[in-house]
């Protein structure tokens, strides 16, 4: 079921926004240096912000989320850059909180510095399995004990690449070919795809705990590799 998931994730607009003008380096180098900079100012500060206020925000339920979600995309899509850059905080919170109740209901504690950590790095890559995004047998074992400061070291390490990500949906925004698919659109294609990375993250934690993380992580990677062919 987790490997049918990861094949889910990343849906028809999201699919296409990660095609559309090369990897995630190509689009943020794309941008120009003043608003790579201010991007990765603003998704810094954003997420620090957002492991407070997601652990105050109300309980909205999926639909809930998903609406706010669609919400702030369509504001912030309505100006362009500017006003995109100014929802980045709104949106990167819903999104969050929408990752915290991924962990709650594999059975974390969001509270808990090991899973708000495990929280944060939802945002780190595309997937579980890729080789620098943290999830390995240590990661998934979820026994980080992280002081305040060290969660800011944690945030340092996410924020690039969030920002990187955040600067791919704003070239998407930009791009004619994507006049249709408006902020909300591309919004909810975003909190889509990480809420599944974060249930796929917490679920395969959960099962770390019963049947160890080596263990876990190696039939994961098993059961998403492409079936082989066999001539006859």
């Amino acid at each position: 079921m987790l490997a049918r998931a990861y094949g889910r994730a990343n849906g028809p607009l999201m699919g296409f926004v990660n095609r559309f003008g090369g990897g995630l380096e190509k689009q943020i180098a794309a941008l120009p240096p003043r608003v790579r900079t201010e991007l990765e100012r603003v998704t810094h500060a954003a997420l620090t912000a957002a492991m407070g206020a997601g652990d105050l925000a109300p309980d909205m339920g999926r639909r809930g989320t998903m609406v706010a979600a669609m919400v702030s995309g369509a504001a912030g899509g309505a100006g362009g850059l500017i006003t995109s850059l100014t929802e980045l905080p709104i949106t990167i919170t819903v999104i969050l909180r929408a990752i915290q109740d991924e962990a709650r209901a594999a059975g974390f504690d969001p509270l808990e510095p090991s899973v708000r950590a495990a929280c944060l790095m939802v945002f780190s890559a595309g997937t579980p399995l890729a080789a620098d995004d943290g999830v390995n047998s240590g990661f998934l074992s979820a026994r980080l004990t992280l002081t305040g400061p060290a969660l800011q070291k944690v945030i340092a390490t996410v924020a690039p690449k969030l920002a990187a990500a955040m600067g791919q949906k704003l070239m998407a925004q930009l791009v004619p070919v994507l006049g249709a698919a408006s902020g909300a659109a591309l919004n909810a294609a975003y909190l889509s795809y990480y809420r599944e990375m974060a249930r796929i993250r917490f679920a395969l934690m959960r099962l770390s705990v019963r049947h160890g993380a080596e263990e876990v992580v190696s039939a994961f990677a098993q059961a998403v590799l492409p079936p082989k062919i066999e001539r006859a």
